[in-house]
């Protein structure tokens, strides 16, 4: 073999050592799924009425791209139009231009850009909160429930000043807070990969 017929055979054998031992480690990195059908996204607002609710459509994902617990991104997609407060005027609106403007911005999102474990079972997650086409950033705190065990409970909440999104209205007859409290309970469940491994 001559000197250019090695160099591409040691190359050939770098891709291949390089590409089997990189695909163990994807392959192994730990898959989530979140069950909404015993999870909520609940919100309250204090007012001269009681202002609380549930968003009825939403989808979450939890992924991770290794088995570190802080490199997971954390992704809500919620249904405006779904918002139910057990008022059929509060939820229109809720839906109206005033607030949500669903016939603009059909969704709600949150999209995390870093997680940080601040305690054995807390997290301090930041991210894009978009509301109304309307983009900042919010922090969620959450707990966990049953670490290590391949399935659990996240508890978590997240509060934000509405005026920062543009809905600067009252509803009708009632006087409403700036303050908007969200409370999230996300049931999820490892279907792959391995453990996740987090700060003791």
């Amino acid at each position: 073999m001559n000197c250019s017929g090695k160099i591409r055979f040691a190359a050939a054998t770098l891709v291949t050592v390089l590409g089997l031992a990189a695909a163990p480690v994807h392959a192994q990195a730990p898959v989530y799924k979140i069950v909404p059908v015993s999870s909520s996204i609940r919100f309250n607002v204090k007012a001269s009425v009681a202002l609380v609710g549930n968003f009825e459509k939403w989808d979450a994902t939890l992924t991770f791209p290794s088995t570190d617990v802080e490199s997971g991104v954390l992704d809500v997609q919620i249904q405006a139009a779904s918002v139910n407060t057990g008022s059929g005027m509060k939820d229109g609106k809720l839906k109206g231009k005033d607030f949500f403007n669903v016939a603009q911005n059909p969704t709600i999102t949150f999209h995390s850009t870093k997680i940080l474990q601040s305690g054995p079972t807390t997290f301090e997650v930041d991210g894009d909160f978009t509301i109304r086409g309307v983009t900042r950033q919010e922090k969620l705190v959450l707990t966990l429930t049953g670490k290590g065990t391949g399935s659990g409970e996240i508890k978590g909440s997240m509060a934000f000043d509405r005026k920062d999104y543009g809905m600067n209205s009252n509803i009708p007859f009632i006087k409403i807070a700036d303050r908007v409290e969200v409370d999230v309970d996300l049931k999820a469940r490892r279907v792959s990969g391995l453990p996740l491994v987090y700060k003791q």
